[in-house]
């Protein structure tokens, strides 16, 4: 169609409405949050199933396997945030921008496949109590506490902005109440000498990794399906979009997010009467970007000819 028109907004441009910062840098930032947090957590783990193991512990033992499930999270989120940086090629025309949505999903996913292993290991271990070494449960977790409350702090700066980076800090911050759980269990079977505290916690462990975990698997599905994100107003939009001079029409509207950190948009409008008008696709793209977090907005313009209808507009205009 000759009236077609296209705008890509640079990287200078890249303001979310809702991060406040440039998203251009957003992954790179995180690179050494991702190393000290793996090498932190891959050390702990080791750690934790051996004393686990020697101290006959359950919940430290499940704790253990959650770690691990972190440390390969970790590794894949921190993966995703790298590709996402790649610039596009002839084939992968918008670069490897949907990784961290597809790391978010695999993330949440691990999470709740480790969370059903805990379970079915407590459920069997109250059939079958064992003493425990409590002294041994508690100082190791105390560490626990100390490095997931670290790692977290590395990535609280990108929760909000970044999918891929707040399923990163969930994690971290959910594994040091965890911790902090092992560590009131391995107190209170100390002092009551009931065996069976260690598998309930390790249930409750469970339970709030899953719960930590949902809004996570929901808002990757919900990436991974193109929906408008959260974080996009879209009545607000179509308003925007209606209100540009000479619009009469708005159809084939699309916002998804090509990433963790952007948000694309395509729009046909129509003008009767229009010509082309570089100037006000310009300042439509940099509104977009400012003001909805749109990084990457395509405008098609079409003068409403009924004698050439756009294919893609509706029959009618509800």
């Amino acid at each position: 169609m000759p009236d077609h028109a296209h705008h890509d907004h640079s990287d200078h441009d890249h303001k979310h409405a809702h991060g406040g910062h440039s998203h251009s840098h957003a992954p790179a930032s995180f690179d050494r949050a991702f190393l000290i947090g793996i090498t932190l957590n891959t050390g702990f783990v080791i750690a934790e199933a051996i004393y686990g193991v020697l101290a006959n512990s359950l919940a430290l033992i499940a704790d253990a396997g959650h770690n691990l499930s972190d440390v390969l999270g970790l590794l894949l989120a921190w993966a995703a945030a790298s590709l996402a940086r790649r610039l596009p090629t002839a084939r992968y025309t918008y670069g490897m921008k949907r990784t961290p949505i597809l790391a978010s999903l695999a993330n949440a996913m691990l999470l709740l496949v480790a969370s059903g292993a805990i379970v079915w290991e407590a459920v069997k271990r109250f059939s079958d109590p064992a003493p425990v070494a409590e002294t041994t449960v508690i100082w190791v977790a105390m560490v626990g506490i100390v490095i997931n409350g670290a790692t977290a702090l590395g990535f609280m700066a990108g929760r909000k902005g970044d999918l891929n980076i707040r399923g990163a800090f969930l994690h971290m911050v959910a594994d040091a109440v965890v911790s902090l759980g092992v560590v009131l269990s391995g107190l209170a079977v100390l002092y009551t000498g009931w065996q069976w505290i260690d598998p309930m916690v390790s249930i409750a462990i469970a339970i709030v990794i899953v719960a930590g975990t949902w809004s996570l698997l929901k808002d990757s599905i919900s990436l991974a399906l193109d929906a408008v994100p959260s974080t996009v107003d879209r009545p607000a939009i179509e308003s925007y979009l209606m209100g540009l001079p000479g619009v009469s029409e708005i159809h084939d509207l699309h916002i998804w997010a090509m990433s963790t950190t952007e948000v694309a948009l395509t729009a046909h409008l129509v003008r009767p009467g229009g010509t082309l008008d570089d100037g006000l696709l310009a300042r439509a793209a940099g509104d977009l970007s400012s003001r909805f977090g749109i990084a990457h907005a395509t405008l098609q313009i079409e003068s409403g000819d009924p004698a050439h209808p756009c294919k893609l507009a509706p029959a009618e205009v509800v």
